[in-house]
C-alpha cells in the first residue's frame, strides 16, 4: 500500500479527523452488535497514545439527508465510552457552531464523536463546501478507517481530503488493503475463490476478475442455479435469473476453454419452499419439478472441502445455502469449518460479506480466519478489480 498510514503522521497535540464506520445495529436505544466499533479501537488507541485530539465521524443507516432520532449516533458514543474506558464527547451535529466549539475544546487524548454525517444531503453529493466545514474541525489531518465506506465518493470519505494537508489510512483500512491487495496481486497458490449468495448479477464482475486470478472457483447458493440452468440442468423452482443465462453460459465456456476449475454443485438439499420441514437430497441432474434447491448436498460438500484443503489462499463471499434456516445450513457451516482447517495448516483466508461473516461466527471458527473484512460492498468492488474512491483520495507516500 503506497498510501500514507496513520503511523506516518505527527499527531501530538493536533486535532485529527477520523472517518470510521460506526454503521451498527441499534436495539432499544443501545448498540446490539459492536463489531465495527471494536474493529476501529486499534486506530483510536494509537491516536491516543500519540497525543492526538480525535474527532470521529460516521454515518448510520439511511436518514435521507435530514435529522432522524432513529439514526442518531448518540448510543454509539455511549458504547464507545465503555470500550475506551474514558469519556467520549458528543456533538449534536457534524458541522456548525457546536461541532466547532467542541472540537476546539479538545485536549490531548480526548475523543469527540460527531452526529450522523448523513443528516446532511451534502454528504452523499460530496459537496465541496460541506467537505471544507468538516475539514475545519481538524488541524489539517484526516484518517480514513472506514473501509466499508471506501467505495463511496462522499464528503466525509473523499471530499474532505481536498481541504487537509495529509490524508492517511487507519490501521483497519491498512489491514483490509494488505490482505485483499495480496490476494489480488500476489496470492500464495493454489488460490481458491468461494462465491455464494442469491444473485449472479450482484457478483458478475467479481466472478470475471477472480477467474483471471484464482486457480479454482466454487459456486454455491442460489446463484449456482443460473449457471446450472444455462447448462440445461433441471432446476425446479430454484431461483434462476433468466436474463443472465447467456452470461452464465459464456462464463462457463470461458472457464472450459482455459481449463479453469469452475466448480458447481453436483447435488443439493431441496424443499418445496424455504419454510417446508420436508427436505430431500438429490443430484442436480435429477431436480424434481416443484422443488427448490436451498443448500449444497453431501457430495458437493466433500468436493468443496477437498479444493479448500489444498488451497493456500481462500477468498469467500456469500453463503452456500439458506443457512439462516437450520435445515439448509449444513453446507455453509461445513465450508466455514473447512476454511478454518485450511487456515490452521497455513493458508490465508479472507471472508467478506455479512452473511459469510455470520456463518463463520455461527460455526464457531471466526477467530481461526486470517481476515474478516468489515466492508461488504467495498470488498466486493475491490475483488472485482475496481478502484475505491476512498483509497484513491488518500495521500501517496513521499508526497
Amino acid at each position: 500500500m503506497n498510501k500514507l498510514s496513520i503511523r506516518d503522521l505527527d499527531l501530538s497535540g493536533k486535532r485529527v479527523f477520523i472517518r470510521v464506520d460506526f454503521n451498527v445495529p441499534l436495539d432499544g436505544g443501545k448498540v446490539s452488535d459492536d463489531t465495527r466499533i471494536r474493529a476501529t479501537l486499534p486506530t483510536l488507541h494509537l491516536a491516543s497514545e500519540r497525543g492526538a485530539r480525535v474527532v470521529l465521524a460516521s454515518h448510520l443507516g439511511r436518514p435521507k439527508g435530514k435529522p432522524d432520532p432513529k439514526y442518531s449516533l448518540r448510543p454509539v458514543a455511549a458504547r464507545l465510552e465503555e470500550l475506551l474506558g474514558k469519556p467520549v464527547a458528543f456533538a449534536a451535529d457534524c458541522v456548525g457552531t457546536q461541532a466547532e466549539t467542541k472540537s476546539k475544546a479538545l485536549r490531548d487524548q480526548d475523543v469527540l464523536l460527531l452526529e450522523n454525517v448523513r443528516y446532511h444531503p451534502e454528504e452523499e453529493t460530496n459537496d465541496p463546501e460541506f467537505s471544507r466545514h468538516l475539514a475545519a474541525l481538524s488541524d489539517g489531518l484526516f484518517v480514513c478507517d472506514a473501509f466499508g465506506s471506501a467505495h463511496r465518493a462522499h464528503a466525509s470519505v473523499v471530499g474532505i481530503t481536498r481541504f487537509v494537508r495529509q490524508a492517511a489510512a487507519g490501521l483497519l483500512m491498512e489491514k483490509e488493503l494488505t490482505y485483499l491487495g495480496k490476494a489480488l496481486s500476489n496470492p500464495d497458490r493454489p488460490f481458491v475463490a468461494v462465491l455464494g449468495g442469491a444473485k449472479v448479477s450482484d457478483k458478475i464482475e467479481v466472478v470475471r476478475n477472480l477467474m483471471k486470478l484464482a486457480d479454482a472457483m466454487l459456486i454455491g447458493g442460489a446463484m449456482a442455479y443460473t449457471f446450472l440452468e444455462s447448462e440445461g440442468k433441471p432446476t425446479g423452482k430454484s431461483l434462476v435469473e433468466r436474463d443472465k443465462l447467456e452470461l452464465a453460459a459464456s462464463l462457463l465456456r470461458d472457464a472450459e476453454s482455459r481449463k479453469f476449475r469452475f466448480r458447481l454443485p453436483v447435488d443439493h438439499v431441496l424443499a418445496e419452499s424455504p419454510d417446508s420441514t420436508v427436505t430431500k437430497t438429490a443430484s442436480v441432474d435429477q431436480t424434481p419439478e416443484g422443488w427448490m434447491g436451498l443448500d449444497i448436498g453431501p457430495r458437493t460438500i466433500e468436493e468443496f472441502e477437498g479444493e479448500i484443503a489444498r488451497a493456500r489462499t481462500i477468498v469467500w463471499n456469500g453463503p452456500l445455502g439458506m443457512f439462516e434456516k437450520p435445515a439448509f445450513a449444513k453446507g455453509t457451516l461445513a465450508v466455514a469449518r473447512a476454511v478454518a482447517r485450511a487456515t490452521k495448516k497455513g493458508a490465508t483466508s479472507i471472508i467478506g460479506g455479512g452473511d459469510s461473516v455470520a456463518a463463520v461466527e455461527q460455526a464457531g471458527v471466526a477467530s481461526e480466519i486470517s481476515h474478516i473484512s468489515t466492508g461488504g460492498g467495498a470488498s466486493l468492488e475491490f475483488l472485482a478489480g475496481d478502484r475505491l474512491p476512498g483509497v484513491e483520495a488518500l495521500t501517496d507516500r513521499g508526497t
